[in-house]
């Protein structure tokens, strides 16, 4: 990576993708499904294992500096639960390398030769203690680069005293065993990185080993996942919670086409409720009348004709009001039909002027075209006499 490369990364990390006023350049925001959960919170295996013996090559999803700047920045108001598709991404790797170690293991117990359980204790111990060795070891050298320089001379005081022991253990395990078998290589496979040990490994190759890429970055994916696996739990149910409490939330929602629905079946059913009332009003008021008239019918006889007269013309006069809204209506409907075809003639004219005009244009280029021909035929004409004059006078 170039230094212009290093700086822009640099950035990116640092002010996201809006910097500079840009957008990002995926053309994607950070909590979008083609962005890697696990790069976000810096625990991808294909970032930590790149350049490896395990590299795993490109991540299928999108790792950029910007949007885990942009992701930092929106989790600190806003709960994403981003660790829960981390921890499931992590599970899933492990459980494969953990499958790949039994297979190594279950190989060696296949083609290497079968021990005694007490040979095999001691063959255990040495490797143990050679193992133990490595990691001090590489530990050892990285404080000293850090300039911790008594930490890691007190480190080689531990380192001597399990030489010591180491020296002693393969003494006892060369002499369990016949010389011809222990010339052969015993390996080991680590339970950490599934990587072949041998038992007659030097402590330089154990120290590289363990304080090596590989196996170090194995070391930060377990330790991440442990880490994550402690709340998993927990953070699922607050999940849910969430998840519930947002859906509940758009299922008590009501947008404006809903709430007019609603005003119109509540005005519509208040109308029903008050003819419902009027009817029941009005044959109460009927129920009542009769009731008067048969009782009073012989005292007030007159009354009653003149109260039927009135009530007959009143009803005359509401049908005659009817009629005349009708009719209303009626001549509405008609000025209507009429200003609608007046509409389309005048459309229809207004189309047909146009067609005409149109028509007019074309005949117009047409006589064009013909003068224009006429002229090329008068051009060539008068071209070929003068050729032929000349012709004649060199004659």
């Amino acid at each position: 990576m170039s230094a212009h490369e290093q700086m822009r990364a640099m950035l990116d990390q640092l002010m996201g993708t809006a910097r500079n006023g840009e957008t990002d350049r995926h053309g994607v925001k950070f909590y979008d499904d083609a962005v890697c959960k696990s790069f976000l919170l810096q625990c991808c295996p294909h970032e930590i294992l790149s350049s490896t013996r395990m590299d795993l090559g490109e991540c299928p999803k999108i790792h950029d500096l910007a949007l885990r700047a942009d992701y930092e920045l929106a989790s600190k108001t806003k709960d994403y639960f981003y660790d829960i598709d981390a921890t499931e991404h992590l599970e899933a790797f492990i459980a494969d390398c953990d499958r790949r170690t039994t297979a190594a293991k279950q190989r060696l117990a296949e083609t290497q030769e079968e021990l005694s359980a007490e040979v095999t204790e001691k063959a255990n111990s040495v490797h143990e203690l050679a193992e133990q060795i490595g990691q001090k070891l590489a530990r050892a050298e990285a404080l000293g680069e850090e300039g911790m320089v008594e930490e890691s001379v007190k480190l080689m005081g531990e380192i001597e005293e399990l030489r010591k022991k180491k020296v002693i253990a393969e003494q006892e395990y060369r002499n369990s065993m016949p010389a011809s078998s222990y010339q052969q290589q015993k390996l080991r496979v680590c339970e950490v990185c599934s990587a072949y040990l041998g038992i007659h490994d030097n402590d330089r190759r154990l120290a590289d080993h363990f304080g090596g890429k590989l196996h170090l970055g194995f070391i930060t994916i377990r330790e991440k996942l442990a880490e994550l696996k402690k709340t998993v739990d927990k953070r699922r149910e607050e999940r849910g919670a969430s998840e519930r409490e947002r859906s509940s939330g758009r299922r008590h929602f009501v947008g404006g086409r809903e709430l007019d629905r609603r005003a119109r079946r509540h005005r519509e059913s208040a109308r029903d409720r008050d003819r419902t009332k009027d009817g029941d009003r009005n044959k109460d008021g009927d129920r009542d009348r009769n009731k008067d008239g048969d009782r009073d019918r012989n005292k007030d006889g007159d009354r009653d004709r003149n109260k039927d007269g009135e009530r007959d013309r009143n009803k005359d006069g509401d049908r005659e009001r009817d009629r005349g809204k009708d009719r209303e209506r009626d001549r509405e409907r008609r000025r209507s039909r009429s200003r609608s075809r007046s509409k389309r003639d005048s459309r229809e004219r207004s189309h047909g002027k146009e067609r005409e005009r149109e028509r007019e244009r074309d005949r117009g280029r047409e006589r064009d075209k013909d003068r224009e021909r006429e002229r090329d035929r008068d051009s060539r004409r008068s071209r070929s006499h003068r050729s032929s004059s000349k012709e004649r006078r060199r004659e």
